[in-house]
């Protein structure tokens, strides 16, 4: 709308229960949309024959009724039907855009943003692509890199993906007519499945690189988790020490998961590979706190140990 085009149509997810009691709240796109009384439509599914077929047929009524030359669609969460593309390919149309947050053909799926950071991918990116009836597969129509930080977690790495994406998709609609479209590449495919609440327990068998990562991608979902004497403790920040910068004394034959040291610098942990400082945590119905403050109230020596965690394949 700032760039000057005029939004006939938005559509957004459902309200969903948020919260401590877990009471309806408006999507920041509806919040949007009523604030400048753009027109509004929230169906809860957009396929005709399935359970919401009112709703999508209510849906695809405004859709058509709306005349739009092109729909640009980011993080909308439902699939669409192959009617949606149908009506938006029609004549003077400019069809479906997708704003997607990677440098396709890498990380198709629900969460690229995370699973490169999960991965320990140096760079990731945006692709303005057509869409089509598979999963993340059009033609691209521009693509930008992103350097990930060492730093990065999903948090920090989505608002830098989000400005960028702004940017590209408003370069796009500059001049359709100009659009170089290419198809994507059969080589290098891969797939970011969506986020489940059951990847979040660290399996301190796993090696301290792929714990951090881990610590990184899913903060602020689902946030890492370790287990302590039944608690579930949540890690927020944690990095892997290189060799020999961990020289507090502690056990001398440790096992994944035993902890090497437990003061204001930091709680050391021994995995499957390396060492591994925590360095914010969260207990249960409390805050983020850095270290220092959390072991005020919660004694950790050298020698105690977390629980393992899930079983998973060891590797760095």
């Amino acid at each position: 709308m700032a760039a000057g085009h005029t939004v006939a149509l938005v559509l957004t997810q459902p309200d969903r229960p948020a919260g401590r009691g877990m009471k309806l709240q408006a999507s920041a796109v509806k919040q949007y949309a009523l604030d400048l009384r753009l027109p509004l439509a929230q169906p809860h599914g957009l396929r005709l024959d399935g359970k919401y077929a009112e709703e999508a047929a209510a849906a695809r009524s405004a859709i058509a009724a709306a005349k739009a030359d092109a729909m640009v669609v980011v993080a909308y969460g439902l699939i669409l039907p192959q009617w949606v593309l149908d009506i938006m390919a029609g004549p003077g149309k400019w069809g479906c855009l997708n704003i997607h947050g990677s440098v396709l053909p890498r990380w198709r799926g629900a969460a690229p943003i995370h699973r490169a950071i999960e991965a320990g991918d140096s760079h990731t990116g945006v692709t303005i692509m057509q869409m089509d009836a598979g999963l993340d597969t059009g033609a691209m129509l521009l693509q930008a890199p992103l350097a990930i930080e060492p730093t990065d977690t999903s948090a920090s790495l989505h608002d830098r993906v989000a400005a960028l994406g702004a940017r590209l998709v408003v370069q796009a609609l500059v001049d359709p007519s100009a659009w170089v479209v290419t198809p994507q590449s059969a080589q290098g495919v891969s797939y970011a499945h969506k986020i489940e609440k059951n990847e979040a327990a660290i399996d301190w068998r796993m090696g301290a690189v792929h714990i951090e990562r881990q610590v990184r991608a899913f903060d602020p979902f689902p946030g890492a988790t370790a287990q302590w004497a039944g608690e579930t403790i949540k890690v927020w920040a944690a990095k892997a020490l290189a060799d020999g910068i961990q020289a507090t004394p502690g056990p001398t034959h440790a096992v994944p998961g035993q902890v090497l040291a437990a003061d204001p610098r930091g709680i050391v942990v021994q995995t499957g590979t390396g060492v591994l400082r925590l360095d914010i945590l969260q207990r249960p119905g409390a805050k983020r706190l850095a270290v220092a403050e959390f072991l005020r109230g919660f004694a950790l020596t050298p020698g105690m140990a977390f629980d393992l965690g899930l079983p998973k394949t060891p590797s760095l």
